[in-house]
């Protein structure tokens, strides 16, 4: 036993008066795994136990408990089976199916570029293991090759959901992005988000790997390789190892697409393609028995090599020879001679029924039909013709069809290559082209009642829909175009019309009407425009008295009319203030001759009372505030002195 074995005080113990730990199998950042005995049930099991000075942290005792939570509700056989969790005084811990053999980590480490069969092999069980997840609403997050592990009885099976989540909570940020760098999905890096497609995107780098020996990207610095899956797009496998079939080139490039959603939904849709890949190349993906000659970790060395495990030496049965005697062999050839004569007398009875076969077949049974010609794509005078020349009986029979332009033959009932008696019936069947529809008034339904109708008509239904605010409610059919399939204009269908079948349909949708902004700051208004797929392209003031400066009043019109679509820009009109006035020059006037100017352009005033009790004729402005010529809103008072003018 090792020195770091001996050294650890849990090698011997009893965890929860159940488990007897035996050996450390694996140490990471979070917890170190032991291979313990379950007394109770008596069989071998794998303990993964929580460090200690992580025992007081909440959040990763969260995370050890959904580790068990979120694999202990998958049950597939490509997924390591959680079978308890629990704690022990300080320490939590994880109970888990054992499985002797190494990581996908170590095989690439010694292979260094695995074969094609094997990535397939390999990548197809992951894949398994994670459609059962992806199905139960989880995500991984820590997708990598540590966490394949590579059972020496071929078993392969994908563990440590210590990262997983529900698909329904799958925001992280900070340090919450625990995910190993050289995996994590560009939008993880970029905005912390994580669902389906981000364990795809990881899936995509370790199928990269595993092809190539080596990640796509590289970097001194952690940072340094995270801005490459932001910035970069992931190489074909091929460039670094010619031996790569294209179709695995593609996978390896459609899962690490930079935006989720031009990767594959979820492991499901990648497993489907895989398989099909499988079957262009002829590949049956195989479980090895002795991957990588059975090796597993042992620890017991205290050097923390590799241990193999050969399997067990091929032997081939013997078989005895006996002697054969001259009688035994002249009995045996005997045997030959009448076996082949009766062969023989077989062979030409079978001759003479052959021939009276033939000979009823092409008399009076079915050898005496005509096969029916091929008369598609030429008109029915020449079809006619044509089965005429095979004594066959021609009738016209009209038909729809998208493809076929009208006036064509489409082909024949009973078909082409079906044999007939001579003089019989064969019905022709000629295009009408496509069929028409009436199509319902649509204006006013919803925009999924209003696709299905179309779809069920055979109608081509254009994508995406055209979208405008208007007041009718979010996501109803305010108009319905239908464009010829044969060409021209479209045509108004908003209340119903005759379609043929192929032809294209667009509808154009309500998304509600544009939020009103009127009394926001300008600042507000583009936030609340922006919500709703408006940008705000400038802004225009005007005085007014209704909304206090800077407010938002309205949205101008938009240019040509009509109504406003999402991604268009708006021009905002903000509210300038009231308007202003010159202040009139009220010095040297009578207190009433002021008072008067003022009122009419619009100012209030005010001055000394006591000025009231005096004669107007003897009063005198003497000055005035604002003064003369300043630029003041209506209804500001302006203040004047008054003097005796005696």
């Amino acid at each position: 036993m090792s020195t770091s074995q001996q050294a650890d005080p849990l090698i011997g113990r009893l965890v929860d008066g159940r488990y007897r730990v035996r050996a450390r199998i694996a140490r990471g950042g979070m917890a170190t795994v032991y291979v313990a005995t379950d007394l109770r049930l008596e069989r071998r099991i794998a303990l993964k136990v929580m460090h200690g000075h992580l025992s007081d942290d909440t959040v990763f005792q969260s995370r050890f408990i959904q580790e068990a939570r979120s694999a202990a509700r998958l049950a597939d056989p490509h997924v390591v089976n959680v079978f308890d969790q629990g704690q022990d005084g300080d320490m939590a811990y994880l109970v888990m199916e054992y499985l002797p053999g190494i990581t996908l980590r170590e095989l690439i480490r010694e292979q260094r570029r695995l074969t094609v069969p094997q990535t397939v092999t390999i990548m197809d069980a992951i894949l398994s293991g994670l459609t059962a997840a992806h199905r139960a609403g989880i995500v991984h997050r820590d997708v990598k090759p540590e966490n394949v592990l590579l059972a020496e009885d071929g078993r392969i099976k994908i563990g440590d959901f210590g990262l997983a989540r529900a698909t329904t909570a799958n925001t992280a940020t900070g340090a919450q992005l625990l995910g190993t760098i050289a995996y994590l999905a560009p939008e993880l890096v970029t905005r912390g988000m994580a669902d389906a497609r981000s364990d795809i995107y990881s899936l995509g780098i370790m199928l990269y790997e595993m092809l190539v020996g080596e990640q796509p990207y590289k970097g001194e610095q952690p940072m340094q390789i995270a801005f490459q899956h932001a910035t970069d797009s992931v190489p074909r496998p091929s460039v670094k190892n010619p031996g790569v079939p294209e179709q695995l080139d593609e996978l390896v490039l459609w899962a690490t697409e930079k935006s989720p959603d031009d990767r594959p939904n979820d492991a499901k849709e990648m497993l489907d393609r895989l398989r099909a890949i499988e079957h262009e190349l002829g590949i049956a993906p195989q479980v090895a028995r002795t991957i990588s000659a059975g090796i597993i970790r042992d620890e017991s060395s205290g050097t923390g090599d590799v241990t193999q495990v050969l399997p067990a030496a091929m032997t081939a049965p013997t078989t005895a020879v006996e002697d054969v005697d001259n009688a035994t062999r002249l009995r045996t050839a005997t045997k030959r001679r009448a076996v082949k004569g009766g062969w023989l007398f077989a062979i030409v009875i079978l001759l003479a029924a052959l021939a009276a076969g033939a000979g009823w077949w092409f008399g009076s049974g079915p050898g005496s039909q005509v096969a029916v010609p091929d008369v598609t794509n030429r008109s029915f005078a020449e079809a006619q013709q044509i089965l005429a020349e095979q004594s066959f009986q021609a009738v016209q029979k009209p038909v729809f069809d998208l493809e076929i332009p009208p006036g064509v033959v489409v082909g024949t009932d009973p078909p082409a290559g079906a044999r007939l008696d001579k003089d019989a019936t064969v019905a022709v069947l000629v295009s009408q082209g496509p069929q028409p529809h009436e199509v319902q008034a649509l204006a006013g339904a919803s925009a999924g009642e209003a696709r299905g109708i179309l779809l069920g008509l055979n109608l081509q239904v254009s994508e995406p829909d055209e979208a405008f605010f208007t007041d009718a409610a979010d996501g109803t059919v305010i108009a319905v175009s239908v464009a010829p399939r044969a060409g021209g204009d479209a045509v108004d269908c908003s209340q119903g019309c005759t379609a043929l079948e192929g032809d294209t349909v667009t509808l154009s949708v309500s998304v509600g009407p544009v939020p009103d902004v009127s009394g926001l700051s300008v600042e507000s208004a583009t936030a609340t425009l922006g919500e709703k797929g408006l940008s705000v392209g400038g802004t225009v003031e005007e005085f007014t008295g209704d909304f206090a400066k800077g407010q938002v009043m309205y949205i101008a019109d938009r240019d040509g009319g009509g109504s406003w679509r999402p991604g268009e820009s708006v021009t905002l009109v903000v509210s300038a203030g009231p308007p202003l006035f010159p202040v009139p020059n009220i010095v040297g006037m009578t207190r009433d001759q002021a008072k008067a100017a003022l009122k009419n352009a619009g100012f209030e005033y005010e001055y000394a009372t006591l000025w009231d009790a005096v004669l107007d004729e003897i009063t005198k402005v003497e000055s005035q505030v604002p003064a003369a010529g300043t630029e003041r809103a209506k209804g500001t008072v302006v203040s004047f002195r008054i003097q005796g003018a005696f």
